[in-house]
């Protein structure tokens, strides 16, 4: 069984029915948007394929352990986890982030991603009796950019997802378990409008080299990659997926 956080939209949706499609049971979280979730599920099973999703706010230790606990009521073992789910808190100079949401970008993109990757190792650590599996990050080149005058608070946060992904992966590389991560660039989700500037993609596209945003598509791709035999020797990998950005 693989587990995507935020899986029933943008990156993680495209993942969770991949991954369906090969024949794997899939658990994805909604945070909030029951509807929409059930929505991607329900379409899903009508093609014959094995989603199950939780309401589960990973934003705290007990919606991960509520993921968890229904994972393991899934008749087939964890084989990998993809931590997807994200928030961006908006544009905001440093000057004026606001507490609050700079303490809830922390607890969903960083504290999240470690609670789900400790619980993740617990049961495929060979180590602890587990067969093994993977573990991919989805972070952003935001980590390596900065995010200047836009959102520090959120490329700061993807930047200790980067350092996670590579103490984590030296950490259990002796015991089954590969860690890597997908470092995503601009792409074409709603996560840009969510954060406030529908017209980002369009604005920012001219400066990428290979001209032209991502889809959700490739990044998946990526994911997909990492998780697959094809990478049996990548472990501590941060790949960009950017366009050259």
């Amino acid at each position: 069984m693989i587990i995507v956080t935020g899986g029933s939209r943008g990156i993680g949706a495209v993942v969770a029915r991949s991954f369906a499609q090969a024949g794997h049971p899939v658990l994805i979280n909604f945070s909030a948007d029951s509807q929409a979730a059930d929505a991607f599920v329900q379409e899903q099973r009508h093609e014959g394929l094995t989603l199950h999703s939780i309401q589960a706010d990973l934003a705290n230790e007990e919606g991960v352990l509520r993921m968890f606990r229904a994972a393991d009521k899934v008749d087939a073992p964890l084989a990998g986890l993809v931590n997807n789910a994200g928030v961006t808190g908006g544009f905001a100079r440093l000057e004026d982030l606001r507490d609050d949401v700079l303490r809830h970008v922390l607890a969903v993109n960083v504290a999240g991603p470690f609670l789900c990757a400790r619980e993740a190792v617990r049961r495929l650590s060979t180590g602890r009796g587990g067969r093994g599996g993977n573990i991919v990050n989805v972070s952003s080149i935001a980590a390596k950019l900065g995010g200047a005058g836009e959102w520090i608070h959120y490329a700061a946060s993807k930047g200790g997802l980067d350092t996670l992904t590579v103490g984590l992966a030296r950490e259990v590389a002796g015991e089954g378990v590969r860690v890597n991560a997908v470092a995503a660039g601009l792409i074409e989700t709603g996560l840009h409008a969510a954060a406030g500037a529908p017209d980002r993609l369009d604005r920012l596209a001219k400066g990428i080299p290979i001209g032209r945003a991502g889809t959700a598509e490739e990044v998946a791709s990526a994911i997909i990659w990492l998780m697959s035999p094809a990478a049996s020797y990548v472990t501590g990998a941060i790949l960009p997926v950017g366009g050259g950005r």
